[in-house]
């Protein structure tokens, strides 16, 4: 068998493939030519499309590290035979604690205060009041691994109050933590404190957050999104917050990554942006890459497919 490994993965995951199957890594100049003889990939990021697929002849399974599976064409894969798996929960303590770290850095202005320091400014603290999160109420989008462990620390750590939504989740999710489940995206927004999204990126998702459930909010309100970027609409984000409404946002993601001040929202003071790290701790990395090694070293090798999307 032969793996190929188009990402920048964890030593971890490369070892226990390498143990298997015969790996070509992303610095190996034959990496490129991946189409010609891979069995089977590794991937994080980089896209996989239609074209891929139809030249890569050989190819018989790809497992993504990570959650969201938008940069690989499904369909293509299924219309080939490929079979698709991600590692779902693996890094939802990681993404869950960064999604928490971001609220905080936008209720409490932190990374404003640390700018505006590091600009020689001397900050007048009563002019420049954050938020507390004790007690508040928090709207959860999505209420997967990663929605689960976010309500659980806000309910712990700060007796929030927890809103859930997601159409998707059975009944009687979250019997462990104290929530109010609605039905409707709409009834949940106005009454929030706090907004954390926590869903993949599906035609069902993209834009949840637009224009109209922005207005929705309260004007005090924070949002943060730890999930695909284009599930808020940027642009409508940008509009309102320059009109004044909403205290702040806490980004890990965008429609373009890396974030760069071409995007404007980076450019807005109470604005938090991070380049899609939340799976970014070393825990995660090790974790993440030793599984997704494991299940395609599990498929190649004839075994049931875990965690298939494709």
């Amino acid at each position: 068998m032969k793996i190929y490994v188009i990402d920048h993965f964890d030593p971890s995951g490369i070892a226990f493939a390498a143990r298997h199957a015969e790996v070509v890594c992303l610095d190996d100049p034959r990496a490129v030519h991946w189409h010609e003889d891979a069995d089977g990939l590794m991937v994080r990021s980089t896209r996989v499309t239609a074209e891929d697929f139809a030249r890569a002849k050989r190819l018989r399974a790809v497992v993504k590290q990570g959650v969201g599976v938008n940069t690989i064409d499904l369909a293509a894969a299924r219309a080939r035979g490929v079979i698709v798996c991600n590692t779902p929960g693996v890094n939802s303590e990681a993404v869950a604690e960064m999604a928490l770290a971001l609220a905080l850095a936008v209720t409490r202005r932190v990374a404003e205060f640390d700018r505006r320091i590091r600009s020689g400014e001397v900050v007048q603290r009563a002019r420049s009041l954050g938020m507390e999160i004790w007690e508040k109420t928090v709207g959860v989008i999505g209420m997967g691994n990663i929605g689960n462990r976010i309500a659980r620390k806000y309910h712990l750590a700060f007796n929030a109050g927890i809103i859930a939504y997601d159409p998707y989740a059975p009944a009687g999710s979250w019997p462990d933590i104290p929530h109010r489940r609605v039905g409707l995206l709409a009834e949940l927004l106005p009454l929030v404190d706090i907004l954390t999204i926590h869903v993949p990126l599906t035609p069902e998702t993209k834009h949840l957050i637009g224009r109209r459930e922005l207005r929705l909010m309260k004007k005090t309100a924070i949002l943060v999104n730890a999930a695909r970027g284009e599930v808020v609409d940027e642009e409508a984000l940008y509009d309102v917050m320059k009109e004044g409404h909403l205290f702040g946002a806490g980004l890990d993601v965008f429609k373009t990554e890396p974030p760069t001040t071409d995007n404007p929202l980076v450019n807005l003071p109470n604005v938090v942006s991070t380049p899609h790290a939340g799976g970014g701790t070393v825990e995660n990395q090790e974790r993440s890459s030793l599984i997704t090694a494991q299940q395609l070293i599990h498929v190649l090798g004839g075994g049931a497919p875990l965690n298939r999307v494709a």
